[in-house]
């Protein structure tokens, strides 16, 4: 088996949700962005791999039925060493949730957080590389990290993964921008008083080719539109939510 090609340690590289209702959830998303499904790693449970054209883009998975969890989309950060990287992690103030453990021939994983509480994965890739399609409708094409504590936290993940932080948007804004190699990989945001209800977590992007349909078509197929389409720096989106609650933005990303 050949080895799965090495992402820079720090880029997102995977996004994963962890969900109660496994069948009706592929079928939200199936009929939203003409996902297809194929049986994944089962070390923490059912678990299915999205594909569009036959290429992996995402991971939903079963909570354990006596697991009264919230349900939230997870970006998995690459690593060359998860071990090393999850013990970082705590060394830095983060915790560590689940792992690390071995998902099968696809690689090594943990899943932690940082010193706000916000969830994240770490991935070491061996037969499965991660995301494997990128800027066509239904792919993730950006994570975003709202925090109640941006200073620290910024902190924390460049002492973990080495990452340049740039200030950015308009003077006063609360907002870094995360690069490595001097690429954007990711942001940080401080957390707006209407979702500080939430706590920090991070937020996945995805590409649609019409976010006003899209967000018509989430109403239609039980999810919600927590705030509608609206022209930003980075393109049109909106915030949304599916039927068990997970919220995640749509982008249609300026070119």
């Amino acid at each position: 088996m050949t080895e799965a090609t090495r992402h820079t340690p720090g880029t997102p590289c995977w996004v994963s949700l962890m969900v109660h209702g496994l069948e009706a959830t592929q079928a939200f998303y199936g009929e939203l962005f003409g996902w297809e499904f194929s049986p994944g790693p089962q070390q923490l449970g059912p678990y299915v791999r999205a594909l569009i054209d036959g290429n992996e883009v995402a991971g939903i998975g079963r909570l354990p039925v006596d697991r009264h969890l919230p349900t939230a989309w997870t970006p998995y950060l690459a690593t060359d060493d998860a071990d090393v990287t999850a013990e970082a992690v705590r060394s830095c103030g983060g915790t560590l949730g689940v792992g690390p453990l071995d998902a099968g021939d696809a690689g090594r994983m943990a899943i932690v957080t940082d010193l706000a509480g916000a969830v994240f994965g770490l991935w070491q890739p061996a037969a499965h590389a991660g995301t494997a399609l990128h800027g066509t409708h239904g792919t993730p094409v950006w994570n975003e990290l709202l925090t109640t504590d941006t200073q620290s936290v910024t902190k924390f993940y460049q002492a973990v993964f080495g990452y340049d932080a740039k200030p950015d948007g308009d003077p006063g804004e609360d907002r870094v921008t995360l690069c490595l190699d001097g690429r954007p990989v990711a942001a940080l945001h401080g957390v707006p008083s209407r979702t500080r209800d939430r706590g920090s977590h991070w937020m996945t992007w995805f590409e649609v080719e019409d976010p006003d349909m899209t967000a018509r078509q989430i109403t239609r197929i039980g999810g919600q539109v927590l705030e509608p389409p609206a022209d930003g720096p980075h393109g049109r989106l909106a915030r949304v939510a599916d039927p068990e609650g997970a919220v995640f933005t749509i982008v249609r990303s300026l070119r």
